[in-house]
């Protein structure tokens, strides 16, 4: 049977995070892509012009359109930028076999630019998060869900990893890829209260647009395969290292370049 799994998020019409970079995660993975959009973004390598949110309805279509007629082993959830989306979408998962959700809640571009509005961050919290399987947030991103200072420890990230879970999360993956050293370490606690840190080398490269979406949705294309969590983290994890080690070999804009999704495959 061919795996399949299912992203909701915006598009990046520069191509190097969202939708795209969530379809060819998935294609680059072994798995069929499908896609249900919320949101249309102005958007290349220095940064985001320009948002316009689709019509709650027309999400709830695209949902039921795809749901109703593929049989979806793991779904992605990634931009919702508005709290009636962000409900539209819970109804949407609630109404489907949608099999394991994960959750990355993106909230600001790697530009900078903001991506959530600051009215929807409440919805997330309390509708989205308790119907995922994993949420998948930066440190900036758990910072602002928790309203605390951004973790500078492991110590720091293990404490707001715990009270992420209390807010209703099955499991977390905390990515500690926006902290500083020589190592990349992000923490995943599962729902038992056990925590595995999986660590990489940092790499030295401006070129990682989308790297956060490109993690989440290589996680959704493990569980999607049959994988269990911890098992699908780890191959995602290996996946993205790979893809950001490779990012230089790419010639994209003028901003911070995408990773190198299709690395196992083009020519160097």
């Amino acid at each position: 049977m061919t795996a399949i799994a299912v992203t909701i998020a915006g598009s990046d019409s520069g191509g190097g995070a969202g939708i795209q970079a969530d379809l060819k995660t998935f294609s680059a993975n072994g798995v069929y892509g499908a896609s249900v959009l919320t949101a249309l973004t102005a958007q290349n390598t220095l940064g985001v012009t320009a948002i316009h949110d689709l019509p709650p309805d027309f999400v709830r279509a695209q949902m039921d359109a795809v749901f109703s007629d593929l049989k979806v082993n793991a779904t992605k959830i990634g931009m919702l930028s508005r709290i009636d989306i962000i409900e539209t979408v819970a109804e949407g998962l609630e109404a489907h076999a949608t099999g394991p959700v994960v959750l990355d809640p993106v909230m600001v571009a790697a530009s900078g630019d903001p991506l959530l509005a600051d009215s929807a961050v409440e919805g997330l919290i309390a509708i989205l998060i308790p119907l995922a399987d994993v949420i998948t947030p930066n440190l900036h991103e758990a910072a602002r869900i928790l309203e605390c200072e951004v973790a500078a420890s492991e110590t720091e990230m293990q404490a707001q990893a715990e009270r992420l879970l209390r807010l209703g999360a099955r499991s977390v993956l905390l990515k500690g890829g926006h902290g500083s050293g020589a190592e990349c370490a992000d923490l995943f606690l599962d729902g038992g209260g056990n925590a595995v840190w999986l660590r990489e080398k940092r790499i030295d490269t401006r070129n990682t647009h989308g790297t956060g979406c490109t993690l989440s949705s290589a996680i959704a294309a493990g569980l999607a395969k049959g994988l269990d969590l911890q098992g699908a983290i780890g191959e995602a994890k290996a996946y993205i290292h790979a893809a950001i080690v490779a990012a230089d070999q790419l010639d994209i804009g003028a901003g911070h370049g995408p990773v190198h999704h299709f690395h196992r495959f083009w020519s160097k």
